[in-house]
């Protein structure tokens, strides 16, 4: 087991590792940019290092510096989080040249992960089904029109090296492609650095499900699934496990594909497979997302294992702690993110002094989160500001619990709003309810509200 790791993130996924390594024996270190400097992560780990000012690209989107931190402290590995450089091919490769564990895939794995249409195809040749589309990437509208006429509208153009749900456009007819394409060219340029598109059908009234991956060097396994279905503009707001939608027989075909998926590529680590359910139940692939995912506390709540001390086990040599057969998901987990954002004001971010914080409590409830009362909620770093996880013995009382956990947390500050009242909302909407929610569900649920006046 590693004697001490750095940890290359914020927030509460930096608190989550600094907890994780704590109970392993292992030492932390958390860096940290000016802004972060009394956080809950710094005040947690054993060591902190200042590696930089508040901008991202100054700190922790800065190698060397991050680097530098990690060689000065003497740490054994780097435990990216989620975000910033936990799926940087180039910032894995540096950590190997310098004698450091990279907490994650290994590169060429990352690399493949990283190229949706490579990717893709190599889920075809593991015998996993995906979407109709195009083979490789698409040059020109053109060849775009050709594909689309050939497979249907509506179509979605995707940036190859995409993620996040960034770099989607979906086109109903020729029209629409020719805007989609030049939209998701350019996106795909100034985010990916790289301009390459695909062309896939794209499919009305989906569901999100995700498989969560656990792999050492000798076998793959899966961690049951989550459903990720009630999202806004492709963001997740509320994960869940077991899915509402699967029967048995399709959720045992959907792990089993993840693992044969994950298998056929020599994955490593934590990681999820990301599927597609159309309406008449059949998944197909989607993409592979080779780190642990913000949702993961729902899947360790439903099956009492800890996906961030597997991911250290794995890194530092060690099998994983429990086989196939062990993991056996019990009643219902529901994760609600709590974001610093205005949904009335088109989710505008809500930066500020947090005066008041009272986290809910009570049984089976959980709270994942990097800051407490009297701190500032930075305007530098994505909006989230608490994951509310709870468990019950089955849904409609996970769902009560939830509703009940969400009234009791209150969040308070000159200017700051959160995503609070509309996750209470959308929990007890009767799609919700009846499980019959889909991807596209958030997005008119909002335009009807809006039409009434109030998000």
């Amino acid at each position: 087991m590693f004697d001490k790791v750095l940890i290359a993130n914020r927030g509460e996924i930096a608190l989550r590792v600094v907890r994780a390594c704590r109970e392993l024996g292992i030492r932390s270190v958390v860096v940290y940019s000016t802004a972060d400097a009394a956080s809950a992560a710094v005040r947690a780990a054993d060591e902190a290092v200042h590696i930089g000012p508040p901008p991202a690209k100054a700190s922790y989107l800065h190698v060397p510096n991050v680097i530098e931190a990690a060689l000065k402290h003497g740490v054994d590995a780097i435990h990216p989080g989620y975000g910033f450089l936990s799926e940087d091919v180039d910032f894995a490769e540096v950590c190997s040249d310098n004698d450091l564990v990279f907490i994650g895939p290994d590169p060429e794995v990352m690399r493949l992960a990283g190229d949706k249409v490579e990717m893709r195809a190599r889920m075809i040749t593991a015998g996993l089904p995906v979407l109709p589309g195009s083979v490789g990437a698409v040059a020109t509208v053109g060849e775009a029109e050709e594909i689309a006429a050939d497979i249907g509208y509506p179509v979605v153009v995707k940036a190859s090296a995409g993620g996040g749900g960034r770099g989607i456009t979906r086109a109903r007819d020729r029209a629409e492609l020719q805007r989609a394409f030049t939209e998701s060219t350019t996106i795909a340029r100034a985010l990916f650095g790289a301009a390459e598109v695909y062309v896939e059908s794209f499919v009305d009234r989906a569901r999100h499900i995700e498989v969560q991956i656990m792999a050492d060097r000798h076998e793959v396994v899966h961690v049951a699934e989550r459903d990720c279905s009630l999202q806004r503009r492709r963001q997740k707001l509320v994960e869940e496990t077991p899915s509402a939608l699967l029967t048995p027989a399709q959720r045992e075909q959907v792990t089993e594909y993840a693992v044969r998926g994950a298998r056929s590529i020599g994955y490593l680590g934590a990681g999820t497979m990301e599927f597609l359910v159309r309406p008449d139940g059949r998944a197909t692939f989607m993409e592979l997302n080779g780190r642990i995912q913000v949702e993961h506390p729902v899947t360790e709540m439903a099956t009492g294992i800890d996906l961030v001390r597997e991911q250290l086990r794995i890194a530092s040599g060690e099998r994983l702690s429990f086989r196939q057969d062990q993991v056996v998901p019990r009643g219902a987990a529901i994760e609600c993110r709590i974001n610093a954002e205005d949904p009335a004001a088109c989710f505008r971010p809500t930066p500020g002094l947090i005066t008041s914080l009272r986290p809910a409590g009570g049984p089976f409830v959980r709270v994942d989160s990097g800051v407490e009362q009297g701190d500032t909620i930075a305007p530098y770093y994505d909006s989230l500001l608490a994951k509310l996880i709870v468990w019950a013995p089955d849904r409609d009382a996970a769902i009560s619990r939830m509703t009940r956990a969400l009234d009791e947390f209150e969040v308070e500050g000159p200017g700051v709003r959160t995503t609070i009242p509309l996750a209470r909302r959308l929990i007890n909407t009767p799609e919700f309810r009846a499980g019959e929610h889909t991807t596209d569900f958030v997005d008119a649920f909002l335009a009807r509200a809006a039409e009434g006046g109030t998000p």
